[in-house]
């Protein structure tokens, strides 16, 4: 608590909460206002829920009888929360999970069965899914046998650890709580994450680039330059040595060239989106071509960088450039935004407006709130598991890299979020063909270029079916692979691993999951058959080039200095 209250005292912190709460409020409020509003309707919600408590209650007593009784309520097979034997075999435990279930089942049909519109009612089934997911009596210590048994066994010394792992947490949030997912003290940047061989050849205010040193005596004539999420550090393309995509793309014979964005101050709270585009891709497009001697190049881009990518294609389109592009790569990459999932819930004209008030007193937007947005799309695997394991159990979680990586945060600098933020999520200018940027407008329909776009089956942040539409926005749609997994180990999945899998088939057109229906299942991981379509493209060598011996003196090591700075 008094971690918690100090930074308030002091006047660190200015609570949201009072807004948050009233907009889940407002928003359910509209669920709760039409069932009520019809008494027949309301009649028969209550008798829908009561009944399932009679059912329940029958159940019970037949199990305490002795006799045999299916259960009202189960789980998905995937929920872990449940996983302990006593909750099936004990009857207590037992019927108070199936009456969570019911319950939260029952929630979750009446915010379906509303007939109320669209974005109030996908912003309601994710508050109820929140809801439920934290009241769940997995979650606390007098209803959750395992940790009844270790508070018994250890004279409650797991809450004493727990506790004291919570004020830590709350202090390294400055005030808010930071849970954390992995030991942190097992990981450091440039020791050993992003310890791929290379040299920061080029800086200006918002990013670096890396030139990586080559691994093969030649190289293929034509380099890569990679272009990574600026709401994320760029590492998550080079995490340990055994999961990075930049040494193994070095390791293939690919010349590779890193964007690493600043985690940017107030100091840069103007720069838009034309900035991040003139002053960063650009840029780095300029900067790899020089570095290595060839007039043509790759580019790759990942989530976000993917998106700020296909917009400078349309852009350089518009305006009538060829910079020498020989193909794009796209990675869980939306143009079209109509199917973005949750994190539309976060987007509306009212949302956005207060956060662009905030912005505007802080001149950034802290990575950690982007971070908790994104950790909430998947609270029952990304939050409460860690709540339950950290404070409750006491004991440390495990050290995992991608882990250290997604909670390793940076800030959004204020103009460039909000341009991001209207143009694409809130009114998919984009995809309409209405997005003006730097004085042109943008038709993605100009972009007609070799392409290679990896959607994520479980994706919760790019949605494999958003992806797939966006794709069919393009002059040339290419071609489209869907990897098993999601977001981030559906991407990052080398093939020494064998891990997962990933579908083929023809060009993005229609919907998905006709697509699917027709896709070709092949084991392991993407990136070999990557490696494939980048050498039909042009499959000339050339002797490796060294990082520095161009006209870019070496500035420092990889991974660099701003991919270090700390939110």
């Amino acid at each position: 608590m008094a971690a918690y209250m100090r930074p308030r005292e002091e006047g660190l912190i200015q609570d949201d909460v009072a807004e948050d709460i009233a907009d889940v409020m407002k928003t359910i409020g509209n669920v709760a206002e039409y069932w009520l509003a019809d008494p027949k309707r309301t009649v028969e919600a209550q008798a829908r829920l009561i009944g399932g408590y009679l059912e329940l209650w029958s159940s019970t007593l037949k199990r305490l009888s002795g006799k045999e009784a299916k259960p009202v309520a189960e789980p998905p097979a995937r929920d872990a929360r449940f996983m302990d034997s006593e909750w099936s075999t004990n009857p207590f435990f037992d019927t108070l999970k199936q009456t969570y279930l019911l319950t939260a089942n029952w929630a979750e049909n009446m915010v379906d069965e509303a007939e109320i519109d669209a974005h109030t009612k996908h912003k309601a089934e994710f508050y109820v899914r929140q809801i439920a997911g934290a009241v769940s009596p997995s979650n606390f210590v007098l209803t959750n046998p395992e940790l009844l048994r270790t508070t018994l066994a250890s004279n409650g010394e797991n809450l004493v650890r727990g506790m004291k792992m919570l004020a830590e947490d709350i202090e390294a949030g400055g005030g808010d709580l930071k849970i954390r997912q992995t030991d942190n003290s097992k990981f450091k940047v440039g020791e050993n994450l992003a310890v791929t061989p290379g040299k920061v050849i080029f800086q200006n205010e918002i990013m670096q680039v890396i030139q990586y040193a080559p691994q093969t005596e030649s190289v293929l004539a034509v380099p890569l330059v990679i272009i990574p999420p600026w709401i994320n550090k760029f590492y998550v393309l080079d995490l340990t040595p055994e999961k990075s995509f930049v040494r193994w793309a070095v390791a293939q014979g690919l010349t590779v060239f890193v964007v690493s964005w600043v985690n940017p101050g107030p100091e840069l709270a103007d720069k838009g989106f034309d900035a991040y585009m003139k002053e960063g891709v650009l840029t780095a497009f300029d900067v790899a071509k020089k570095a290595s001697g060839s007039k043509d190049f790759h580019a790759v881009g990942y989530c976000v960088g993917g998106t700020m990518l296909a917009m400078t294609l349309a852009w350089l389109a518009a305006s009538g450039q060829d910079v020498g592009l020989r193909s794009v790569t796209f990675l869980t990459t939306q143009v079209d935004f109509t199917y973005a999932g949750d994190l539309k819930v976060f987007i509306d004209e009212e949302q956005v407006a207060h956060l662009e008030r905030k912005m505007l007193e802080a001149g950034v937007m802290d990575g950690r709130k982007m971070a908790n947005a994104f950790n909430m799309l998947r609270a029952n695997d990304l939050i409460w598991p860690y709540v339950v394991n950290n404070y409750l159990k006491g004991q440390a979680p495990f050290p995992f890299d991608i882990l250290y990586w997604n909670s390793d945060s940076t800030r959004l600098p204020a103009a460039n979020h909000s341009f991001y933020l209207r143009n694409c999520y809130l009114d998919n200018r984009l995809a309409q063909g209405s997005l003006m940027l730097a004085g042109q407008k943008l038709d993605l329909k100009k972009i007609n270029l070799p392409m290679y776009s990896v959607a994520t089956r479980e994706d919760h942040i790019a949605p494999a079916a958003s992806v797939f539409l966006g794709l069919q926005m393009f002059g040339n749609p290419g071609r489209f692979v869907l990897a098993g997994s999601g977001h981030i180990a559906g991407v990052i999945n080398p093939p020494a691993r064998g891990k997962y899998q990933y579908w083929t088939g023809e060009a993005p057109g229609g919907a998905l999951e006709d697509w699917i229906a027709g896709a070709q299942m092949h084991p392991g991981s993407w990136w070999p058959d990557w490696f494939t379509w980048i050498e039909q493209q042009d499959d000339t060598r050339v002797p490796a080039r060294i990082p520095g011996k161009g006209p870019f003196k070496p500035i420092e090591d990889a991974p660099g200095s701003y991919v270090k700075v700390k939110a």
